[in-house]
């Protein structure tokens, strides 16, 4: 039979190494936590909120322009001549004017006919979209790509 102290030292053991194990979850739980997107980096955004988040503006650009209006980033965006890759901050092209001002009918409409106090481009409560008129071609109207 077991005396008194050795069952106390297996009891004391068995609860370090419990602790330990839940000490050890936790932590890794805790680094597994997605980053927090990163806001306000963005610079020369005229419409779109200044402190949006970077999934928010990537939803915005691939659901808003790429899926609806069938363009890539290079349709508003320019060139940097250095990189090669698109310059967002860049108001080289006029497209992007174009674009900030359909955005911003897009909004009107939507607070005007369909009473949205605060309608945000991507918002899935837009009754008016890009696509509405667009039908996943760059300019409303054309008919599609076959």
């Amino acid at each position: 039979m077991q005396n008194k102290n050795e069952i106390i030292t297996r009891m004391r053991n068995k609860i370090f190494i419990a602790g330990g194990l839940a000490t050890a979850i936790t932590v890794c739980v805790a680094g597994m936590r997605p980053p927090v997107p990163a806001t306000g980096d963005y610079t020369n955004l005229q419409v779109l909120p200044a402190g949006i988040s970077s999934k928010q503006l990537t939803r915005i650009m691939v659901d808003g322009f790429t899926d609806e209006l069938g363009v890539s980033c290079n349709f508003c965006h320019a060139e940097n001549k250095d990189t090669h890759k698109p310059d967002y901050a860049s108001d080289e092209k006029p497209e992007k004017e174009i674009a900030r001002a359909m955005m911003r009918m897009t909004i009107g409409i939507n607070q005007q006919y369909f009473e949205l106090k605060t309608p945000m481009i991507g918002d899935s409560v837009l009754a008016i979209t890009c696509g509405t008129c667009h039908h996943g071609q760059p300019h409303p109207g054309e008919a599609p790509a076959q």
